[in-house]
């Protein structure tokens, strides 16, 4: 049979004593190491939240009733939030407040002028290149990103030098007081995905199949390479991995064609119209007879088709 504890611990050879020195001592480093370390490990504070399980007997803290207390109404089920105490609702006696447009609604990120003044003094920005929602981020002008940057006129008389911006919209009086030093602002969609990914890196901030540098007619903003190339190849020659989205809903659409927003898509507008997609153009007098002496006799045609017995 193995031998007893008592035993093995009576053979152990108890170690002798080392005295130290008073004055050495704060030169000495004991180390000390409990032995039941293993069973003290544990995480930080706050790396996971543990799930409360219900009914699982008195120990848990949670058993017999689940934390619903004893019998009332929501000890038996769930109570809708509306719920009045059984009058009438509030949304009823008193109707629905408050308009919220979560489907057509925009997050635009907005930045003024002064803002990017005061960045462009302490070299946090370079205005000798096109300022895009890339630069804008990067540099922390802006923190948060979601659906696009909007320019803001706050500042107008600080700006000092021509500056290029790529924006998704812009207010007039910013337009008016960048144009004014100088510079140019285009408007262009974004998408919250293509925001994520011009954060990234891996997409152009402003290059898509639609964008024209020729037809926008800014120097500043043709880029070093891939001009040449066609629309489909040229975010494969400027090395990104997407391409930049354009937009394809009539809002959208109306918004950058129109030239007073200083739209990107601007230029397939031609002279005499105006942005809207369903424009026509006005009719000279002469159609206009036409078409009164047509309904006219369209008219005629149908009071006597009508007054006919049979």
């Amino acid at each position: 049979m193995p031998p007893r504890m008592p035993m093995l611990l009576a053979q152990v050879v108890p170690r002798p004593s080392t005295t130290i020195a008073s004055f050495l001592v704060p030169f000495v480093h004991l180390q000390s190491r409990s032995a039941s370390i293993l069973s003290s490990l544990s995480d930080n504070p706050g790396a996971y939240s543990k799930k409360i399980r219900r009914g699982r007997g008195a120990s848990s803290g949670k058993g017999k009733t689940s934390g619903r207390g004893q019998k009332g109404q929501k000890a038996r089920g769930k109570v809708p939030k509306q719920f009045n105490g059984g009058q009438t609702d509030e949304g009823v006696t008193h109707g629905k407040m408050g308009f919220k447009n979560s489907v057509h609604e925009v997050d635009l990120q907005e930045v003024n002028l002064d803002k990017i003044q005061e960045w462009i003094s302490q070299s946090r920005l370079d205005p000798s290149k096109p300022i895009t929602l890339k630069e804008l981020f990067m540099s922390k002008i802006i923190r948060s990103v979601k659906d696009g940057v909007k320019l803001l006129g706050r500042g107008a008389n600080g700006i000092t030098q021509p500056i290029h911006i790529v924006v998704s919209r812009a207010s007039q009086s910013a337009i008016q007081a960048v144009e004014a030093a100088g510079g140019s602002v285009t408007t262009r969609f974004y998408t919250e995905r293509a925001v994520k990914r011009i954060k990234q890196g891996v997409m152009h901030p402003y290059i898509s199949l639609r964008w024209d540098p020729t037809l926008i007619g800014n120097t500043s903003l043709i880029p070093d390479k891939g001009f040449g190339m066609a629309p489909e190849e040229r975010v494969t020659g400027l090395g990104y991995q997407y391409r930049l989205p354009d937009p394809t809903s009539r809002k959208e659409l109306e918004y950058y064609r129109d030239a007073k927003n200083r739209g990107y898509l601007s230029h397939l507008v031609q002279e005499g119209q105006n942005a809207s997609l369903f424009w026509k153009p006005p009719m000279s007098e002469e159609e206009l007879v036409k078409l009164k002496r047509k309904n006219t006799n369209s008219s005629e045609a149908r009071r006597k088709e009508e007054n006919k017995l049979w």
